[in-house]
């Protein structure tokens, strides 16, 4: 899912050399850290947080599970 979210989020952001995803587990719960430019950070949240939100729910149905968390850290 860490390649599939790498890949969603290079066709969206202006520098996608930038783009780093980290894997992390909270108990039982993954979290995936969103490293990208600085400009491309609004890009990838979006207006009131729907680019974010359409990404989750698109990997929720793909890997059919909804136990991980997106955050976008600058």
């Amino acid at each position: 899912m860490k390649a599939l979210l790498e890949h969603i989020l290079k066709g969206i952001v202006k520098h996608p050399e930038d783009v780093v995803v980290v894997q992390l587990e909270d108990g039982d719960k993954k979290v995936y850290e969103i490293v990208v430019n600085e400009e491309d950070v609004g890009q990838v949240i979006g207006k009131d947080g729907r680019t974010i939100k359409s990404i989750k729910i698109l990997l929720s149905s793909l890997s059919g599970k909804d136990d991980f968390t997106l955050k976008v850290v600058r």
